[in-house]
């Protein structure tokens, strides 16, 4: 059986300057790609920004992306585009079209050629890929991953080109099932949609062989919560650290960046929690596992989500989760050896949804074990079944 040819296409894909960025669409796509069965050259667009000093934050990192890469054994471009901060919206799919189809033509200039274009997030990476498979008869399968569902829809002139997009493309994924649900309230034929969840890699993220001294290293001595995420708005830090004020007793940890540090920082200060709760920054990913293993419990405060991996990265490491009773989450804590799942979204319930955990803490090996059938396996074989029958239908090969 021949190999599937892939075009990825996604601005979610992590590069050096950025290395955490989208790992969720690096792993599943190094897990396909490792089966044998296919294989993937990605397009991975950056905002172009002229300075890559640190005053730029967020932009710098954009600046300094490298034009390519290899990770995993995978090409990776990071070619640029133009964006309007603040007022670009409703024209970003149009401006990464432009910028991306003539990149996509060299591509195949150079002899690549592609069987299907496998694209990550509705909006605008989605829109813009089905112009591209459009333009050059390329079938397209767009990911749903979150807030290209949720959120984005909500604005007119987004939600018409998303709805378009669902009805160009040849297939489309959702990590969740409430994912899907979505995608058919925007118009998606049931059918048409394939529920596909992410995976963990149980090798990597695994209890720590001591956890006493992954506890001693970060200094910690009573019971222990983590957060890990973007520091943004959506996170819901904010609300775990309001959360703390009523948990008297138990530290709190929150591994990340983002534009909220110093809103955070000082929210821990108002509050006087500077001797209970810290900010770690930014971790590499391989640092995770140790962090987890040595945190009594995960707390996700979101209010939005697709499939949070940050869940089952913390219970394969034996760490129970606490959740915010949101989109997908209900989906990855189904038993009280996984965690709890809490409402309402405040620091009033999650603090309640704290206390219920710890009221019958499960066993870490249970937790571990709970998490050990999540691997990427299944939704390795779910992809290669629907690249091939979109291959079929579409007269590819």
């Amino acid at each position: 059986m021949s190999s599937i040819r892939l075009l990825t296409f996604s601005t979610l894909f992590p590069h050096a300057a950025r290395p955490n960025h989208g790992i969720f669409v690096e792993n599943r796509l190094r897990h396909l790609v490792q089966s044998g069965q296919a294989t993937s050259v990605v397009l991975a667009p950056v905002p172009w920004f002229p300075g890559k000093a640190d005053r730029w934050g967020e932009w710098a990192l954009h600046a300094r992306a490298p034009r390519a890469d290899s990770r995993h054994g995978i090409a990776a471009y990071h070619p640029r585009f133009p964006v309007i901060p603040k007022i670009g919206m409703s024209v970003a799919p149009w401006l990464l079209y432009r910028a991306m189809l003539p990149r996509v033509r060299e591509l195949l200039e150079d002899g690549h050629r592609f069987d299907a274009i496998d694209a990550h997030y509705l909006y605008p990476d989605g829109v813009a890929a089905t112009w591209i498979g459009r333009r050059l008869g390329c079938p397209v399968v767009i990911t749903a991953r979150g807030t290209d569902v949720s959120l984005i829809p909500r604005y007119a002139i987004p939600r018409r080109l998303i709805q378009g997009a669902i009805r160009d493309a040849a297939a489309l994924i959702a990590v969740s099932a409430a994912l899907k649900q979505g995608l058919i309230d925007l118009g998606a034929p049931e059918d048409k949609v394939t529920v596909l969840r992410n995976g963990v890699e149980t090798a990597v993220f695994r209890p720590p062989e001591d956890r006493g001294a992954a506890r001693a290293a970060l200094g910690l001595k009573g019971p222990t919560l983590i957060s890990v995420g973007s520091l943004i708005e959506r996170k819901g830090h904010h609300r775990t650290i309001e959360a703390m004020r009523q948990l008297p007793g138990f530290e709190l940890i929150i591994v990340g960046e983002g534009p909220e540090h110093d809103r955070l920082q000082a929210l821990i200060a108002r509050h006087g929690l500077t001797d209970r709760v810290r900010l770690l920054g930014p971790r590499p990913h391989r640092d995770l596992p140790a962090l987890y293993g040595a945190a009594d419990a995960s707390v996700l405060a979101s209010t939005r989500e697709g499939w949070a991996n940050v869940l089952l990265e913390s219970m394969a490491c034996g760490t129970p989760v606490v959740a915010s009773n949101i989109w997908g989450n209900p989906e990855v804590v189904r038993t009280p050896e996984a965690g709890a799942i809490y409402e309402p979204n405040t620091a009033d319930g999650l603090a309640a949804g704290v206390r219920q955990l710890f009221a019958a803490l499960p066993a870490r090996a249970a937790t571990r074990a709970y998490a050990e059938p999540f691997s990427w396996d299944e939704t390795t074989a779910g992809q290669l079944m629907l690249f091939r029958r979109v291959m079929r239908e579409t007269g590819r090969r």
